[in-house]
C-alpha cells in the first residue's frame, strides 16, 4: 500500500464534520492510499511513500456531475447553440432529437471528447445517461471517472408531425425489454468491478413516457438493491402541459402521486415547477413536495438558458430544503462554467445578488451530488473518504490574486488551473493532460461524424429538410 502526501498545500477545501460543511484550511496536509484519505489537517506524521510539494497549491474535493449524456451532446457543436422552437416553447430539444442521429461511432467520439473535459474540470463521478450501445461502457470504464451508468428505458418515444405538437410513440413492451436491459447492466458492473467503481442507476427515460406500472417496478427494484433511480422531470413547458392534460396535475404531483419521489430519485432538472412564471400553475407545492421527500434536483443551466429559461431560483429551492445537485446536460461538459452559471442566473432570476453564494453552489456540486447518490464518501476532503481529489495550480494567473480560491477558480480561471486529478487515489490528469483518453483523436472523428449525421437528416426530420434548413449557420455565405 502505497502513500501519497500533499505536504503544506496553501489551501485546502476541508470538509467539517460538525458543521456539515466546506471549510477553507490554510498550509495543511493530505495523505492517500490505496483508494482512501487517511488524513486532512496540519502537520501529518505518518508514512508516505512519496510527497508533493502543496506551496501555491489549492486542493479540492473531486464534482460528483448527477446529470449528463456525454455520448450525445458533443456532436451538436454548432447546432444547439442557438437551435430553439417558439412554437415548442423555445425549446428545441424535440426538433433536435428527430432530425439529427447520430451513428455509434459518432457516439462514440463524443463520449471520449466529453469524458476528457468532464476529467479536465474537476468531475471525478459522473453519472452517464445513454441509451446502451456497443462500446459506450467499456470506453466509460478506461476514461478512469468513477461512473454511474443508466441505461435509458422508457414505454414511449417522442414523435414530431408538425412544429406545435408533439406526440408519442406508445410500447409498454419494448420498455419493460429495456428496463430489464437497464437491470442487467446494473449488475453486470457489480460483477465486473467488485471494487465499485463503475456503478449503475435506473434511468427511467422522461416523465411523460413512464406508465405508472414501470414507475412502481423501478422503485420497487431501486429499495430492494439500493440502486438510486433517476428520469427528466418538469424539464420543458410542453412537458408540463402534457401531463397537465393527461392527469389534471404538474409533472412533480404526479411523481408523487405514484411514488417516485424519494431519496433514492433524482430527478433532471426540475425547472418547470407549477410556479414557474412560464407556466404560473394554480398550485404552489411543487417544492416542498421535493424537500419534503428527500428528492433530489439535478441542475443543468446552460441548456435552458440558450432556450432563454431560466430556474426561478436555485437559491430557494436550496433554502426550501431540497437537496441540488449539479449535472452537465449538455456542451461544453465543464462543471466549473456550470457553477459560474448557476450562480450568475440565480440571482438574475431572484433579482438579489443574497440569493445565495458560490459556496452554496460548490456544495451542491461536491457533497449534494453525493447525497443524491446515497454516497457519504463522496465530494468532500475529510479521512476515510475516496480519495477522489483536484489539485489547482494557485499560481496560475488566473487564480492571482488568490483571496479567495473558490471565487478565482469559478469565476475566472475555470478548467486552465486544473493541474491533477485523482480518482480513487490514481492520477487521471497529469499537469492538465487527460492520461486515458485520446481528446484530439476523438475531436477529429466527431467531426467526421457530425457531416455523416448532417447528410441523413433529410431522412429523419419529420418535414425532409436539410440540416442547414433546420440550422443555418450563423452567418450567410458570402456572394459568389
Amino acid at each position: 500500500m502505497s502513500t501519497t502526501c500533499i505536504r503544506n498545500a496553501s489551501w485546502i477545501v476541508a470538509w467539517d464534520a460538525a458543521r456539515a460543511a466546506h471549510t477553507y484550511l490554510r498550509d495543511g496536509d493530505i495523505a492517500f492510499s490505496d483508494g482512501a484519505i487517511d488524513f486532512v489537517g496540519r502537520s501529518y506524521a505518518g508514512p508516505a511513500d512519496s510527497e508533493i510539494d502543496g506551496r501555491d497549491l489549492v486542493i479540492l474535493p473531486g464534482f460528483v456531475n448527477l446529470h449528463s449524456h456525454p455520448a450525445l451532446e458533443p456532436i451538436y457543436k454548432g447546432i444547439r447553440e442557438e437551435h430553439g422552437v417558439p412554437e415548442m416553447y423555445m425549446t428545441g430539444l424535440y426538433e433536435r432529437m428527430n432530425a439529427f442521429i447520430p451513428d455509434r461511432e459518432g457516439m462514440l467520439a463524443a463520449a471520449e471528447v466529453a469524458y476528457a473535459e468532464l476529467l479536465r474540470s474537476g468531475v471525478t463521478t459522473l453519472v452517464d445517461l445513454m441509451f446502451p450501445f456497443e462500446g459506450w461502457l467499456e470506453l466509460f470504464e478506461r476514461s478512469g471517472l468513477r461512473g454511474y451508468a443508466g441505461a435509458w428505458y422508457s414505454a414511449a418515444q417522442w414523435k414530431l408531425e408538425t412544429r406545435h405538437e408533439l406526440k408519442f410513440t406508445w410500447d409498454e413492451a419494448a420498455g419493460r425489454r429495456d428496463f430489464k436491459r437497464a437491470i442487467d447492466t446494473i449488475e453486470g458492473l457489480e460483477k465486473d468491478d467488485p471494487g465499485g467503481r463503475m456503478r449503475g442507476i435506473l434511468c427511467g427515460g422522461t416523465v411523460e413516457t413512464l406508465t405508472e406500472e414501470l414507475v412502481r417496478d423501478s422503485l420497487a427494484y431501486a429499495e430492494e438493491t439500493g440502486t438510486p433511480f433517476t428520469t427528466h422531470a418538469s424539464q420543458s413547458v410542453f412537458e408540463f402541459l402534457e401531463m397537465v392534460r393527461r392527469h389534471g396535475t404538474s409533472p412533480i404531483q404526479w411523481a408523487e402521486s405514484v411514488g417516485m419521489l424519494g431519496p433514492r430519485t433524482t430527478l433532471g432538472h426540475g425547472l418547470v415547477i407549477d410556479e414557474h412564471s412560464w407556466v404560473h400553475w394554480h398550485s404552489k407545492r411543487d417544492l416542498e413536495i421535493l424537500a419534503a421527500t428527500g428528492t433530489s434536483v439535478a441542475h443543468c443551466p446552460t441548456p435552458f438558458s440558450r432556450y432563454g429559461q431560466v430556474m426561478e431560483d436555485l437559491g430557494r429551492y436550496m433554502r426550501t430544503g431540497v437537496n441540488m445537485g449539479m449535472g452537465t446536460d449538455t456542451f461544453p461538459h465543464n462543471m466549473l462554467e456550470e457553477m459560474r452559471t448557476a450562480a450568475v442566473f440565480a440571482r438574475i432570476a431572484a433579482e438579489d445578488i443574497t440569493t445565495l453564494g458560490i459556496g452554496q453552489v460548490f456544495t451542491a456540486a461536491t457533497v449534494g451530488g453525493a447525497t443524491a447518490l446515497g454516497r457519504d464518501d463522496l465530494g468532500r476532503l475529510q479521512a476515510g473518504a475516496k480519495a477522489d481529489i483536484v489539485v489547482v495550480d494557485g499560481s496560475h494567473i488566473d487564480m492571482r490574486p488568490l483571496r479567495d480560491p473558490l471565487r478565482s477558480l469559478i469565476f475566472s480561471a475555470a478548467d486552465r488551473a486544473v493541474r491533477d486529478v485523482y480518482v480513487d487515489g490514481i492520477l487521471a490528469v497529469e499537469n492538465g493532460r487527460v492520461l486515458n483518453l485520446d481528446p484530439d483523436g476523438a475531436a477529429d472523428r466527431l467531426g467526421a461524424a457530425q457531416k455523416r449525421m448532417e447528410e441523413a437528416c433529410p431522412e429523419h426530420d419529420y418535414e425532409k429538410r436539410s440540416a442547414l434548413e433546420v440550422v443555418p449557420l450563423s452567418l450567410p455565405p458570402a456572394d459568389a
